[in-house]
């Protein structure tokens, strides 16, 4: 698999956003198994989400207690204690923004038509942001910019992917 080149993005503090569900209600969120030590860096990290991102009025989740938020509608979603995503491996290129690296599939790479999922996928647990297709090619920078001092807050970094 080709190398991207690496975008980076130090000191940016752009709003972000998430997938939401619409339909006015909760945006649903799936809820991982989580260790104890794992659930609290979560709750934590969860607790410390900003009110807005990329513009977006935070919303409400469901279940309420999820290590996770979701903003806007479409909701951009961002949850904590996801699995290692698929097509990660210790040769994936990952984008850096402020010291954090987030892995984007190959195939969302350039696609701006497709939905966008970045994963902190170097740190335990990791965190993952799903960005709907109408918010790119801006909230994806925009996102990883300001999660990455609460990623480094509150996680731990066990593979640098960057």
């Amino acid at each position: 698999m080709p190398r991207r080149p690496h975008l980076r993005l130090a000191g940016l503090a752009l709003p972000l956003t998430l997938l939401a569900a619409g339909c006015g209600g909760p945006v649903r969120v799936d809820v991982p198994e989580l260790s104890d030590a794992d659930r609290a860096a979560c709750d934590a990290f969860a607790a410390d989400l900003p009110d807005t991102l990329y513009d977006e009025e935070r919303v409400d989740v469901e279940p309420a207690d999820a290590p996770a938020a979701a903003y806007g509608d479409p909701a951009i979603v961002v949850r904590c204690g996801v699995a290692k995503p698929e097509g990660f491996d210790l040769t994936a290129s990952c984008e850096s923004a402020n010291g954090v690296g987030y892995y984007i599939p190959d195939e969302q790479y350039d696609d701006q038509d497709l939905d966008l999922t970045l994963t902190a996928a170097g740190y335990r647990p990791r965190v993952e942001v799903t960005i709907p297709a109408r918010y790119r090619p801006n909230a994806g920078p925009a996102a990883m910019a300001v999660l990455a001092p609460l990623v480094t807050k509150h996680l731990t970094l066990v593979d640098d992917c960057s």
